[in-house]
Parts: C-alpha cells; sequence; structure tokens
C-alpha cells in the first residue's frame, strides 16, 4: 500500500463533469490499494474572476482581505469533489490549509510555507477516508491570518503535504500529457520527457514554463519527494520528474548512461527590461542600485554590465525583472538618479526570454554556437545573454518569442515525428 498525494488543477475541475470525473479517477486509486491525499485548485478560473471583482470594489484591496476572499475558490473545490467521491459510495473528508495544518510566514499574497504538521490529514487517513485539501492557502504562524501563496501555489501545497507524509508520490494532474521539450500551444510537435532531473525543471520552471511551479520543484528536491506530472484528461505515462544531475546515471535505470544534450526550450513573456544608462564606473555604483531593488522587494533575473567608456568612465548596466515590478523599480531608481549621478534610465517590456535546457551541455562544446545560429536563421535579434551551467538564456524582442522558440527546437533536433501534444483545456496548469 502507497501513499499516493493527487493535486488537480483548476482545468481540471473547471465544472461539475470535470469534478466528477477526477473523483472516479480518485476512487479507482483508492480502490487499488493506496492511501489518498487531494489537493484542489479553484475551479477554473475562478481565482481570475475573484481578482476582478475585488478591482472593481477597491483599486488597492488590503493583502488580508485579498487573501481572504481568493481562497474561497479553492473551498468551493475541495467541498464539491469530496460529495462527488461520497457519491461513488466512499469517505471523504475536505479541508482548508489551516486544518491541514500548512503554517506559513506572514506575507499576504506570496506567503511561504515553514511547516506542515498535518494530524488531522493523517487521522483521516487512519480512518479510511480520503481527505481533500484546499490548495494554494496557509494561515499564518504569527498572526494567525488566513495566507496564500502566491500562483502556482497549490503545487507547492501538494509537495509539501506529500513530505510531511513521507508519501511515495506526488502526482500533479494537469491538461497536458507530462512535461514537453517545448510550449505544445507554440511547437505542436514537441516531445514528452519521460524523466527529468530536479535541477533541470527547476531551471524550466524559472524560465517561464508552467507546466509546475518552481517552488513546488524546489521543495520536492528538497525533501526527495517524487513527482509525477499527468493528464487527468488521459491515462498517458506523463512524466517523472525524480534524481539530481549528481545522479544522473541513476535516473534512466540503466538504460542509457549519457542524459540528453538538450532536455527542452522554454520562453517567458511576463518580463521586463530596464537599462540604468551612464552609471559613472567606480566602486559601489552597482550595489546601491540592486540594493535599492532589493529593498523594494523585487527579483531581478537577467544582469549585464558594459565595459565603461574610456572617454567617459561611464558604464550602461541593464537587468530584466517581472514586468508588474517595473514601475516599482522605475520610481525606485529615479529616486536615486541624483545620488548615484547615472545619466537616464530605459524601460522596455516589450520583450522575451527564450532559454534552452538541458545536463548535457555541460560536457558538449558548440551548443551555444548551435543556439545563436538557429536563433539568428530564424532573422530574431539577441538583446541579452545569460548562462548557467545547465541553461542559455537569452531576450528577444516579445514579437520574436515564437519564431525564436520554434528555432531553437528544430535545431537540437526536438521535434516528434507526429503531434504528441494535445492541450485539453485551460492554460496548462
Amino acid at each position: 500500500m502507497a501513499v499516493v498525494v493527487q493535486k488537480y488543477g483548476g482545468s481540471s475541475v473547471a465544472d461539475a463533469t470535470s469534478i466528477k470525473r477526477v473523483a472516479q479517477r480518485i476512487v479507482a486509486t483508492k480502490k487499488a490499494g493506496h492511501d489518498v491525499v487531494v489537493v484542489v485548485s479553484a475551479m477554473g478560473d475562478t481565482t481570475d474572476e475573484l481578482l476582478d471583482l475585488a478591482e472593481q470594489v477597491s483599486p488597492l484591496p488590503p493583502g488580508r482581505e485579498l487573501d481572504m476572499l481568493l481562497t474561497s475558490g479553492e473551498r468551493i473545490s475541495m467541498a464539491l469533489l469530496a460529495m462527488a467521491i461520497a457519491n461513488l459510495g466512499l469517505e471523504s473528508r475536505s479541508f482548508t490549509g489551516s486544518q491541514a495544518g500548512v503554517i506559513t510566514n506572514s506575507a499576504h499574497g506570496n506567503a511561504r510555507i515553514i511547516d506542515v504538521t498535518p494530524g488531522r490529514i493523517q487521522s483521516a487517513i487512519d480512518e479510511g477516508a480520503i481527505p481533500i485539501v484546499a490548495g494554494f492557502q496557509g494561515v499564518s504562524q504569527d498572526s494567525k491570518d488566513i495566507t496564500t501563496l502566491g500562483r502556482g501555489g497549490s503545487d507547492t501545497t501538494a509537495v509539501a503535504l506529500a513530505a510531511a507524509l513521507t508519501a511515495d508520490v506526488c502526482e500533479i494532474y494537469t491538461d497536458v500529457d507530462g512535461v514537453f521539450t517545448a510550449d505544445p500551444r507554440i511547437v505542436p510537435t514537441a516531445r514528452n520527457i519521460p524523466r527529468i532531473s530536479y535541477e533541470e525543471m527547476m531551471e524550466m520552471a524559472a524560465s517561464g514554463a508552467k507546466i509546475l511551479h518552481l517552488r513546488c520543484v524546489e521543495y520536492a528536491r528538497r525533501y526527495g519527494v517524487p513527482i509525477h506530472v499527468r493528464s487527468s484528461f488521459s491515462v498517458k505515462e506523463g512524466t517523472w520528474v525524480v534524481g539530481s544531475l549528481a545522479t544522473a546515471e541513476t535516473t534512466n535505470e540503466g538504460n542509457e548512461m549519457e542524459q540528453p544534450i538538450i532536455s527542452g526550450v522554454a520562453h517567458d513573456r511576463s518580463e521586463a527590461k530596464i537599462t540604468v544608462v551612464g552609471v559613472p564606473d567606480k566602486v559601489g555604483e552597482a550595489a546601491a542600485i540592486f540594493t535599492a531593488l532589493a529593498d523594494a522587494e523585487i527579483n531581478i533575473d537577467m544582469i549585464v554590465q558594459n565595459v565603461s567608456a574610456a572617454s567617459t568612465g561611464r558604464t550602461d548596466i541593464s537587468f530584466t525583472l517581472p514586468a508588474n515590478d517595473g514601475q516599482t523599480a522605475m520610481n525606485t531608481l529615479n529616486k536615486l538618479q541624483e545620488k548615484l549621478g547615472f545619466d537616464s534610465l530605459r524601460y522596455n517590456d516589450q520583450v522575451g526570454k527564450v532559454s534552452l535546457i538541458g545536463a548535457g551541455m555541460r560536457s558538449h562544446p558548440g551548443v551555444s554556437a548551435r543556439f545563436f545560429d538557429a536563433i539568428a536563421g530564424a532573422g530574431v535579434n539577441i538583446e541579452m545573454i545569460s548562462t548557467s551551467e545547465i541553461r542559455i538564456s537569452v531576450v528577444v524582442g516579445m514579437d520574436q518569442v515564437d519564431e525564436a522558440v520554434a528555432a531553437a527546437h528544430r535545431a537540437f533536433d526536438l521535434d516528434s515525428d507526429q503531434v504528441e501534444a494535445v492541450v485539453y483545456g485551460g492554460t496548462g496548469r
């Protein structure tokens, strides 16, 4: 008997028919002899609709009350799913995040899980019931207020519960058949990836692949929780996220000793680029810029600093950040202009990031050249470049993202001979 945590996204529980179908899958897993714990997202686009409603009432709603509002979406879906399971003859109990023991910090809208104390969940399991937990939410350790974990937080809820319960697997059910080598909405011939390491999946998530939330993969890696990404609309095998690069030779079960050179191509259209023009080339200037942005709680992604011009002793610093933080960043930097003495600021939110991810690039020369040649061959201009051990990212114009993704995918022979990816609905979550 295994302990299985199953998470169902919004598109999987979008309406009554979908909820009944999910209930049948859960009951089938239970009847196969497993202990099942379920985490659910809000139905369909409920969270977006609640956000729109809040904005109609208040242009700047208090964080505490917004969290109280948004968590109602998951409570609706958990209760309905429990009813559907009861209708199939099995006992089910629904729990909010706080009832399930998900303890967080006090950061409304983007709280982080501090601890999980799943006493009530374990008791329900021991009594033969199926616990249904509202994802995306918890309770603050300090204030005892309801908190939310940010977009994609239900993934993190599921993995955190799986770790606390020492579950055998955390199954993430979405509306595509696993993790693919590119977004099938852009590359219909993208291939399914049967197995991928935590590190590669983290790079893909950080680079814009929406199939799994970054914090979910980080949590899974830290606690060694195997993640199985599958579709709730089919019975295909999907993708296993398991194993680290340090033990890569064992992740393929001995079938092949070498990792594929490239696992996939990811993209992100949610970034903006800021250039600080004419920064005096002296000690402490860059530190002052990025300290101010950190104090404003702005996450920076890619950073490029030009060589200073000999005639002026000044340089330009460009960086990317979430477009939602663009205005805050510009306001923060404008306040520093007189103190630091830089010339001006440039802002561009019509950019996108395209990333090539793969453990094999560590030991294969020429990957960068092949990637850049493919981008150039598609007539796409590169504005910025950033690399890690297993990732190469470029910033390109927003309207050229699709061409860049398709070109890179072809260049590394990732295309399938046939269309493998089926998008069953929703947004891929």
